[in-house]
């Protein structure tokens, strides 16, 4: 299968410029293509990790990746549908921006015919002058035309900056210096970008009289037509000071079965028969989740690491009462209660495991609580408990710190103390 059938396959072309012009060119040669990443937080999230995935696969199939880091278009910010954006100092924009640089690196190969690049945007506009700004590159764009763009027609009525008005200029000149000096022909990008990326093949045209390629990414939605890749607690990062290797994996395992074998195709590099056996056993065993850890497993791989997902996948053991939570590193753990329901007490001193059921959450009551020790069902770090008055020690905290505790199999909950 062709690298263009492949990602139409998968479901990775909501827009494309011109699709059989761009297969011809994928199939019988090597395309230097780009794709973006604004450092607008510390970290890439999970929509920039489908657009990395592309990259990767692009790259697979013989074509070069650029990987352009912004640290010009990070300054101003793109425009959002709801309100304007708070600028951030510039400092923060360049310290997020090295952390992002670290990211992107490994996602893409830098040896070999197609090495990838990484760049950043603020090298050929920190020191443009704007007359040559706006001679050069606004005199191509035409303001009816940048009205009639969906994000600025939503904003509109509450009031849009020419700050961010004008972020698509700065992004098309991205693709022109870059096919100037690298040959890029085709930029990639989520379809929240489509205006900006076609933007800046008319920029192309206009300014060199060359036809380049423009290729976007579906969002990625859950069955209700929600977006995917938050969580309850917010943005789903790849960063795991942000999203803990237990959560990232955890949020995978809980795919929906209607939309799993969707997500096995956009995130994963499984072929085809292997997803449709998945996809046959998430309709023949669902309880089986063989999908689900399927997508879980390779994610946290990519992102994180074998070992990580491994500690992951045996903490999700331990806390439902199948594994030894002693067994766990603080760092495990630590990602693991921030997933729980929490409560925080500066010392042992006079608390029971009453109070340890009752403040994280787990039982309602201290009546509801001492019930469920009365039957058996309630769990200190796993281990039964029979006493309701019982003192904590220091013997109890995990990592000298944390304990567990449980009502069943599925009602699990966790104190910090210190």
């Amino acid at each position: 299968m062709s690298v263009f059938d492949d990602l139409s396959w998968r479901g990775l072309i909501a827009h494309c410029t011109d699709p059989e012009a761009l297969k011809q060119d994928l199939d019988h040669g090597r395309v230097t293509f780009y794709v973006g990443f604004d450092p607008t937080a510390p970290s890439l999230h999970m929509g920039n990790l489908l657009q990395l995935i592309t990259a990767r696969r692009l790259q697979d199939g013989g074509h070069r990746p650029i990987l352009l880091v912004g640290g010009s278009t990070g300054l101003i910010g793109d425009p959002r549908q709801t309100s304007e954006r708070s600028l951030n100092p510039v400092e923060v924009v360049h310290q997020w921006l090295e952390g992002i640089r670290s990211q992107v690196a490994k996602y893409v190969d830098f040896e070999g015919d197609n090495a990838a690049l990484v760049v950043n945007n603020y090298d050929w506009t920190a020191g443009m002058a704007v007359l040559d700004f706006l001679r050069d590159i606004g005199k191509h764009f035409s303001v009816n035309r940048m009205l009639d763009r969906e994000v600025v027609k939503s904003r509109l009525d509450s009031g849009i900056s020419y700050t961010e008005f004008s972020y698509v200029l700065l992004q098309s000149l991205d693709y022109l210096e870059l096919h100037r000096r690298h040959g890029a022909t085709l930029q990639t990008g989520g379809s929240d970008q489509w205006g900006n990326i076609t933007a800046g093949v008319e920029l192309i045209r206009r300014v060199t009289g060359d036809k380049v390629h423009a290729l976007s990414t579906p969002l990625v939605t859950k069955a209700d037509g929600t977006k995917y890749g938050k969580t309850e607690s917010g943005t789903l990062w790849l960063d795991p000071t942000m999203t803990s290797p237990y959560a990232f994996h955890q949020f995978f395992l809980n795919a929906e079965d209607s939309m799993v074998g969707t997500y096995l195709k956009l995130f994963t590099r499984r072929s085809q028969d292997e997803i449709a056996d998945l996809e046959r056993l998430t309709v023949e065993s669902p309880h089986l989740r063989a999908a689900q850890r399927a997508l879980a497993d390779d994610l946290t791989d990519l992102v994180h690491s074998p070992a990580q997902r491994e500690a992951a996948t045996a903490a999700a053991q331990a806390i439902f009462g199948q594994g030894d939570l002693s067994g766990l590193d603080a760092v495990t753990l630590d990602g693991v209660i921030q997933e729980l329901p929490l409560a925080r007490w500066t010392s042992l001193d006079g608390h029971t495991v009453l109070d340890a059921l009752v403040d994280s959450g787990v039982l309602a009551s201290r009546g509801a609580a001492k019930r469920a020790i009365a039957e058996g069902g309630a769990y200190l770090n796993n281990q039964r408990i029979t006493d309701p008055e019982r003192g904590l020690v220091a013997e109890d905290l995990l990592v000298g710190a944390i304990m567990v505790v449980r009502r069943g199999k599925k009602t699990v909950g966790a104190v910090r103390v210190g």
